[in-house]
């Protein structure tokens, strides 16, 4: 028997007995368990600063798709910085950063719906694994070095304004996907080991360059959870990436990267080897409108473009648009409101593979159109300063495109809940 909504229940009885606790001050801590007394706070001030938070996401199947049914999948996120000037008095000492993830749940996408983008953006890897065990500095004002053992996302091929995370659906929250379908690029939680350097060579100018080494053989592996070092190195991955950054009354990020990974793989299609692979993205946040009689409340548009090999990639074009409303109503100053279209092309190799194979079984290949769209629609409801609720419907058209099977368009609702600890 299937225990995939064990904990939600649980945490929509807490949320409705938030009023209850109020006089304890709950409603109005920055993160629910406080400053313990005060310690938080004084470790913080000495250098030790701990984080940590919840993440869960439940989807139900209403129409279309595979089965009607919902699925339930949850991210516990638990870490500690370390900040070295403030702990041993030194001038500019740097940072350490340790944090753990625990995973657990089932996938809407592959029980219920049949599509290439999680429906969930925090499944996969269902287990207990090092996130990050990192040293940051800085080598000027200018420029920043960060090496270690982390995951790629965190530091390039994202918006670091945060803005995709208003969305469930793992198309639009972190980086493009077919990065990771076409290159030892890998997605969070996985780690590797690597180096990242930013440069702000003006203002509103940046320029990143890193480089992770890449070891299939280790992704998504529990054996391999706590295993700094690489099991079998197949080469290196490094993305490149200029960022403006506009300031003022609209203020924006524009992201354009490019990234290439050394690696020998096989060519779709063919017993041939590719030597290389490389891709490159361009994406954007801009506000276009700020209310001038209500402070906080804006209108930003977003744009993704991404394009991954073509010899060796199953996922070879991601393209991406939305908006999203801060402040949609008055009284309800952290509230957001989502809308955002994607569409996930997959590469003419693989389906002419597809294609190939049915025909050898005698099977009829269904008529596909040119890939998976995904439309979603969220509401982000800041329930309390460490709690926020997000009510959201998700429309797939094609699930089937990538796995070249006739599936009906989907219709999904979804909650996703996630808390500061």
């Amino acid at each position: 028997m299937r225990t995939s909504l064990r904990l939600t229940p649980g945490l929509l009885l807490c949320v409705a007995s938030l009023p209850a606790l109020a006089e304890e001050g709950l409603l109005d801590r920055p993160t629910m368990t406080g400053d313990w007394g005060g310690l938080r706070h004084q470790l913080e001030q000495d250098g030790v600063k701990f984080t940590g938070d919840y993440s869960g996401e439940t989807a139900y199947n209403a129409h279309g798709g595979l089965h009607r049914s919902a699925r339930y999948s949850q991210n516990i996120k638990l870490g500690v910085q370390f900040d070295l000037s403030k702990l041993y008095g030194l001038d500019n000492g740097g940072k350490v950063q340790l944090t753990i993830n625990d995973r657990r749940g089932n996938s809407a996408s592959e029980d219920l719906v049949g599509n290439r983008l999680p429906v969930q953006e925090n499944y996969g890897g269902l287990y207990t694994r090092l996130t990050e065990l990192s040293y940051e500095h800085d080598l000027s004002q200018a420029l920043n070095l960060k090496l270690g053992y982390m995951a790629m996302g965190n530091d390039v091929g994202g918006l670091d304004s945060g803005i995709l995370c208003n969305f469930m659906n793992a198309g639009f929250c972190g980086h493009p996907l077919n990065m990771s379908g076409g290159s030892g690029w890998t997605n969070y939680p996985n780690a590797h080991l690597g180096a990242r350097v930013k440069y702000s060579f003006a203002p509103d100018w940046q320029l990143r360059i890193a480089a992770f080494n890449v070891d299939p053989e280790s992704n998504g592996n529990s054996s391999r959870a706590w295993h700094l070092t690489p099991k079998h190195t197949t080469g290196t991955v490094v993305p490149i990436e200029l960022i403006y950054k506009p300031q003022g009354e609209l203020p924006g990020e524009y992201k354009l990267g490019w990234y290439y990974d050394s690696s020998d793989v096989q060519r779709i299609g063919s017993d041939k080897q590719e030597s290389g692979r490389s891709g490159h993205y361009l994406l954007v946040d801009q506000a276009v409108w700020n209310d001038p009689a209500t402070k906080g409340r804006s209108l930003h548009l977003f744009g993704q473009a991404s394009a991954a090999s073509s010899a060796a990639s199953p996922f070879t074009r991601w393209y991406g648009a939305g908006v999203v409303l801060y402040k949609p109503f008055e009284g309800r100053p952290k509230d957001s409101l989502a809308l955002g279209y994607g569409r996930a092309v997959p590469n003419p190799r693989s389906r002419e593979v597809q294609e190939n194979n049915a025909l050898a079984n005698g099977q009829d290949y269904p008529n596909l159109d040119s890939g998976e769209q995904l439309i979603e629609l969220s509401y982000g409801y800041q329930a309390t300063p460490w709690l926020t609720l997000r009510p959201d419907v998700q429309y797939v058209i094609e699930p089937g495109a990538f796995s070249g099977q006739d599936i009906d368009n989907a219709l999904l609702l979804g909650l996703q809940v996630k808390a500061t600890f």
